[in-house]
């Protein structure tokens, strides 16, 4: 699979271009990388950083890893290979690699298994190992991990220490290399790791109780998401992976429920997850408030992990609509548009115009009100890093019968099914900003093949769906055309964009009487960038009696500015006046904060005209 032009070709672009030497540097910079040149013996001074900072030089060792698979450099390669080399240099003779415990000077191996993050990395290493051997590479990094992984199977295995690191996220490393390798001992650990958490293990604190660390319940027995968002999120990522491979229906029927009932109750409209800035946490049902908004960046891409391993097992569009919607809108927000600065948390509506950091210093994980270069805590830009490249592996998949498209942008595809058949199409599309999709067979396929098409929610009563011409019905979900396909043969799919007017929930109390506006896939923002000079997003309601109209960028609404009024006491039998009628545009919500500090909203309070 190959992207081309469009907003994920250039996004793609973006990040191989930008975002990966970015990372890099910053972590040169502030010597997280000279960590293991410390640990190996090769540098003198004091470990840089936290101590789970080993873990965002392996998410852009992995991000490098699928991005070496698109394209040849010579330069990233060298890059690469270097950071490797310097890896491996510090690990120690029973596979142990860490730069933060168990040298001198430094605390025990697994003496903080609740913030020590030891697993934690070792998950991060794993899964840049597993990105190296899909690529077609099983080369050093690979064996570091085997290492690695071989350690951890006797320390944390049958025969070893009962214990689970405070942070999930090594569960689906161990599973997925378990795949990549064949060794079937790394999934039994992941199963064991997935099955001990929930029965109080690990010390608690005044402020993080059990269910912080979903140490409070066992994972087969809860029905909703909870505590750290992105904990959570990378939990149950595993948890699928041991109940697909190990053929755990009981396990699978319990995430299943979970995912269900947090995409019901506990979802922002962008995809976001994690409602709490205090630890980081889901909210309760319906605690969904727009200004309050933690929406983690890393949560959203816990997310689109977990959805995919479900759309994997299922094929059920619901999972790749949440992915769609959190890809293009909790995720791609958070990177400014020159890939140089990214958001940590993500707030559905901005009151007060921010400033930015600067260049030379750290941001404080969510304080910037403007989008920041790195973060004392940067898990962020390296998962944005690795999500990028790996994008085109999020895009189709195959089966027996042929091709399933799962999301839309400028791409070529190609694979040979399992009987031999080469399948191979072109996606032309300005997708979401377009219409229209066409699909084109670059190559003859001799007999019957099933190409399916996802059909949007948002779209289940407007798209269209022709094959060279004629109408295909369209009956659930998707759409599927099977042929014996010529590259004479073109298939379009019309999803149209519309602006729509979206109403919450009336159980989220925290944007009851307001309505959002979403174009497409794209959730769209009104920022005071778009509002006459001196008025912020908080002085103006919308009128709902009149469509949205397509925009510019988005959308064009009719708004009212109300006047600022200021009160001894703000509760009352206030002065409500009718406002003065405008038409503003709104813009998609990932584009917002790039024209300077702003305030935004993405739920508008409806006017009262009556």
């Amino acid at each position: 699979m190959r992207l081309q032009d469009g907003l994920w070709g250039e996004i793609h672009q973006l990040n191989a271009e930008v975002i990966l030497d970015h990372c890099h540097s910053w972590m040169s910079r502030i010597g997280w990388i000279d960590n293991f040149d410390r640990a190996a013996g090769t540098a003198d001074g004091e470990h840089a950083g936290i101590e789970f900072v080993d873990s965002e030089v392996y998410k852009l060792l992995e991000a490098m890893a699928w991005e070496l698979s698109t394209r040849s450099d010579d330069v990233l390669e060298s890059r690469y290979r270097d950071l490797v080399r310097r890896i491996g240099a510090a690990q120690e003779p029973d596979g142990y690699l860490h730069t933060s415990f168990g040298r001198e000077g430094q605390p025990a191996r697994y003496s903080d298994l609740e913030w020590g993050h030891e697993l934690y990395c070792f998950g991060h290493l794993i899964q840049a190992a597993v990105a190296r051997l899909r690529t077609g590479h099983d080369d050093e990094l690979p064996g570091i991990a085997r290492r690695v992984a071989d350690h951890l199977y006797r320390e944390f295995g049958p025969e070893g220490r009962p214990a689970i690191c405070g942070h999930p996220e090594v569960e689906m490393a161990l599973a997925e290399f378990a795949r990549a390798t064949g060794d079937d001992r790394y999934l039994e650990l992941a199963a064991l790791l997935v099955d001990r958490r929930g029965h109080g293990m690990l010390k608690t604190t005044l402020f993080h109780g059990h269910d912080y660390f979903l140490d409070d319940l066992p994972v087969r027995d809860a029905a909703v998401l909870r505590g750290h968002a992105v904990r959570a999120l990378y939990l149950s990522a595993g948890a699928a992976d041991v109940a697909i491979d190990g053929d755990d229906d009981e396990l699978l029927d319990a995430i299943t429920t979970q995912w269900a009932n947090t995409v019901a109750r506990r979802t922002y409209i962008t995809g976001g997850m994690g409602s709490h800035h205090q630890n980081e946490e889901f909210g309760d049902d319906y605690e969904l408030p727009a200004d309050r908004a933690y929406a983690e960046t890393c949560a959203s891409i816990g997310s689109v992990m977990l959805s995919w391993r479900l759309l994997l097992r299922t094929g059920e569009p619901k999972y790749a609509d949440l992915i769609e919607r959190t890809l293009l809108n909790g995720i791609l927000v958070s990177p400014r548009e020159d890939g140089r600065a990214f958001y940590y948390a993500n707030t559905l509506h901005q009151r007060t115009a921010g400033t930015g950091e600067s260049e030379p210093g750290l941001s404080e994980r969510a304080e910037a009100t403007l989008r920041a270069p790195w973060f004392e805590v940067s898990c962020c830009p390296t998962n944005i890093a690795r999500t990028l490249a790996s994008l085109p592996g999020y895009v189709a998949t195959s089966d027996d019968d042929g091709i399933q498209v799962h999301q839309y942008a400028p791409m070529q595809l190609d694979t040979t099914l399992p009987d031999g058949r080469r399948v191979a199409f072109r996606v032309s599309t300005g997708y979401p900003f377009d219409e229209r999709i066409t699909i084109v067979p670059t190559h003859d396929v001799g007999s019957p093949t099933t190409l399916t098409l996802r059909i949007p929610a948002w779209a289940a009563r407007t798209a269209t769906a022709t094959f060279n011409g004629q109408a295909v019905p369209i009956t659930g979900a998707t759409v599927a055309i099977t042929r014996a396909f010529r590259t004479t043969d073109a298939v379009e799919l019309v999803l149209p964009l519309e602006p729509r007017f979206t109403w919450p929930h009336p159980s989220v109390d925290a944007v009851r009487g307001q309505v959002a506006v979403e174009s497409g896939p794209l959730v769209l923002a009104l920022e005071d960038v778009d509002l006459p000079e001196g008025v912020t997003v908080d002085r103006v309601t919308i009128d709902t009696a009149s469509a949205p109209a397509t925009g510019s960028d988005g959308a064009r609404v009719r708004l009212r500015i109300h006047p600022s009024q200021s009160a001894a006491w703000p509760f009352g039998d206030l002065e409500r006046p009718a406002g003065e009628p405008l038409q503003a545009d709104l813009i998609p919500y990932f584009r917002w904060a790039n024209r300077g500090p702003s305030t935004m909203r993405v739920w508008i309070p409806v006017s009262d005209l009556g």
